[in-house]
């Protein structure tokens, strides 16, 4: 029996097994006035996916497509955390990252010129605790769009991969991803795939390879299932108009710059900029003396002649890098641009350092802080946990030589940001060897590409100059591809004009052993996995070259903190001690913070750290709290106070509510007649635990003492 909706519509679904569950993808159930739109089912996990074409005359000079992910904390019978805000409003940087994991691989899947405003949103509606609905949120998004009669080149289905015991796993669950020593996402159409994102633990690149390969195999039922729906709704293909360059201004503007590119313009930068803005003044006045325009009258047109300029000098970029070998600043395929760095740069801050690749700067400084400072993280995925170490990225309008507004991080700066926290965070020591909350800082000076690679190595150098004692020094280097016909140019550190012509951007990030992090997009429909083993393996020589001048500047961390670092303390306790430390209602916690001036801050594995910028205060903390969660020792002598006499002997209190008895016969060498003829009650006496019986019981003795 068919199910109709009140728009009239039939409600149905198709079905797959998909890494050994069902994978549903339903229609006309909601969403009745969207353009396409797709409840995706995979497990407990539900996520409606929805796309929305304007139907608005073309009027951007750009393809404006917006792709949203869409936390909901109900999805997961969750309420926020924060004591203030419990509606879902701005994006946290989690949906931020998810949100530019579905855009990337979808974005190039549309022609180019094609100008409708394009809105698609994936909002979670259920959430199965057992995996994370990422790649599910890109099935829907992918599925809604292939409903809606767009030229779009999908469909596009994802994979978040692990690898446990050896073994390659797809939808991991909490504590497997806990142990695996990758977090892998791969995304794809059936020919090839189209974006990589990864984090690991110093894995060989050959590993991420495999993975890659395995990813994009096991994908394809998820793919076929959405060709499957469009068989089935057999959508209506939309109008269209594609605003590409005029042929004849095209023709026009390549009969004028050639012989002025070529060996002309392969200069290093920024002297190639500055050739090539020259070029472009006269090229403008050129056309507009050809067209026989006025100044003003030639405004009109400019644009579309700019945007041929461009395209002319594109062509001019590939052609030398395919025919000469030679890239736009004259450099080889595989080679580096001129490298400086220095650290210890400013003098007030605990770590910094200026990492200089060609024109690309980056400066770091790092914070360190108590534990206490960690970031509180709240998502809908799981419960709230901290976040110790922070890599945050900025790059203003000056850094490109442009005039922009100030304002808060976009998904660019907060994805370079995670790019090169993720690419540290496997080398960072434990917080039981360094317990320090880390803030890390990227301040971009000078764009021309590559600058989260830039923000991974000045960090790193910066995190060693704090003396954050990290495992491995870690560098990172950007790749850049040029495809003609099936032949592969893979080129090592590309700049902006390589990575504007190109065909691929791919950042690894990784230490001497392996890959930490690696950012894989492709602007062509798909590639094989044997190109990409090319550029991966290209890479490697990259990094290490990085690398080593890297250590040249700074060859380990540093053994001694700034002098402005706080200095922090650390004590490991039984757990069940935590309650003497803080006491009632944070009564003897607060004593102490306030009668020491240190700041005391306890894990609930009894890890207590104790900071402040005075070695005495956290002194004077530290035996404080290990008076409080001392455990009696057999041997052990204690300065204690008689607390209670009894005619048999005296009670002593030896650590915060644990007494023990001197019998009378262990008051004094001697026969004692009566206790008080040796002690009285309030006298601070020294003390020796001979034996704690099996009850619990401490027997003491004074003689000797």
């Amino acid at each position: 029996m068919s199910i109709i909706n009140p728009s009239g519509k039939e409600i149905f679904s198709v079905t797959t097994d998909f890494c050994g569950q069902p994978l549903t993808l339903e229609v006309n159930r909601v969403g009745f006035r969207t353009t396409g739109s797709v409840l995706v089912r995979y497990g407990d996990t539900v996520v409606l996916g929805s796309a929305q074409v304007s139907s608005r005359p073309v009027q951007m000079d750009y393809f404006p497509l917006s792709i949203d992910y869409e936390e909901r904390f109900y999805a997961s019978g969750k309420i926020s955390g924060s004591r203030f805000i419990k509606r879902e409003g701005r994006p946290s940087d989690e949906a931020v990252l998810i949100g530019r994991l579905i855009d990337r691989p979808i974005r190039p899947l549309f022609p180019k010129g094609y100008r409708q405003e394009v809105q698609v949103v994936a909002t979670v509606l259920s959430m199965d605790p057992n995996f994370r609905p990422d790649v599910v949120a890109m099935i829907a998004a992918s599925s809604a769009l292939m409903l809606t009669g767009t030229p779009f080149d999908g469909p596009v289905a994802g994979l978040r991969v692990g690898r446990v015991n050896g073994e390659f796993k797809a939808f991991l669950t909490p504590e497997e991803r806990e142990q695996s020593d990758i977090d892998l996402v791969v995304a794809g159409i059936e020919s090839g795939i189209t974006m990589v994102e990864a984090g690991a633990k110093e894995v060989s690149e050959e590993v991420i390879i495999d993975a890659m390969a395995w990813a994009h195999q096991m994908m394809q039922p998820a793919i076929q299932l959405q060709r499957e729906l469009v068989d089935k709704v057999a959508p209506v293909m939309q109008e269209y108009e594609l605003i590409l360059p005029n042929e004849e201004i095209q023709k026009t503007v390549d009969a004028w710059v050639d012989g002025k590119f070529g060996e002309k313009i392969r200069r290093p930068y920024p002297e190639r900029n500055e050739v090539i803005k020259e070029i472009r003044q006269e090229f403008h006045q050129a056309m507009a003396e050809q067209l026989e325009l006025e100044a003003e009258d030639y405004e009109a047109v400019q644009s579309e002649y700019d945007e041929a300029f461009t395209v002319s000098l594109h062509k001019d970029v590939r052609r030398g890098i395919v025919e000469e070998g030679i890239r736009p600043d004259g450099r080889q395929l595989t080679e580096i641009r001129p490298l400086s760095s220095e650290v210890g740069i400013l003098p007030r801050t605990h770590g910094s350092s200026l990492f200089t690749r060609g024109v690309t700067q980056g400066m770091n400084i790092v914070t360190l802080a108590p534990l206490s400072y960690a970031q509180l993280v709240d998502t809908m995925e799981q419960t709230n946990y901290e976040r110790r170490y922070m890599h945050h990225y900025n790059a203003p309008g000056y850094t490109v030589g442009e005039v922009r507004r100030m304002g808060s991080p976009g998904r660019r700066e907060i994805g370079h940001g995670y790019l090169a926290e993720r690419a540290l965070t496997p080398v960072l020591p434990s917080e039981e060897d360094f317990p320090y909350a880390i803030r890390s800082v990227t301040e971009i000076m000078s764009q021309n590409g590559s600058t989260s690679m830039a923000a991974t190595c000045s960090s790193c150098l910066a995190l060693m100059d704090a003396g954050v004692p990290l495992k491995a020094p870690v560098s990172g280097i950007a790749m850049g591809l040029m495809m003609d016909g099936d032949t592969p140019y893979v080129l090592s550190d590309i700049a902006d004009a390589e990575d504007f012509a190109g065909d691929m951007d791919f950042k690894v990030t990784g230490t001497s052993k392996g890959v930490t992090a690696m950012q894989m997009d492709m602007k062509v429909h798909g590639l094989p996995v044997e190109i990409l083993r090319k550029a991966v393996q290209q890479s490697k020589e990259g990094r290490a070259f990085i690398l080593n001048h890297m250590l040249e500047t700074l060859s380990c961390p540093r053994t001694e903190l700034s002098p402005y670092a706080p200095r922090i303390e650390k004590l490991k306790i039984n757990p069940d001690k935590i309650g003497a430390v803080i006491g009632k209602g944070g009564e003897v916690i607060n004593k102490i913070t306030q009668e020491t001036g240190a700041e005391v801050d306890i894990k609930e594995d009894g890890l207590i750290t104790i900071a402040s910028p005075n070695g005495e205060s956290i002194e004077k903390a530290l035996n404080w709290i290990k008076s409080l969660v001392e455990e009696p020792e057999v041997g052990k002598i204690y300065q204690g106070k008689i607390v209670s006499i009894k005619d048999f002997g005296a009670f002593v209190n030896i650590l915060p509510g644990v007494d023990g008895m001197v019998h009378i016969s262990k008051l004094a060498e001697g026969r004692v007649a009566k206790v008080t003829d040796v002690v009285k009650e309030g006298q601070i006496v020294s003390v020796k635990i001979i034996n704690i019986d099996e009850r619990g019981k401490i027997n003491l003795t004074m003689i000797g003492l």
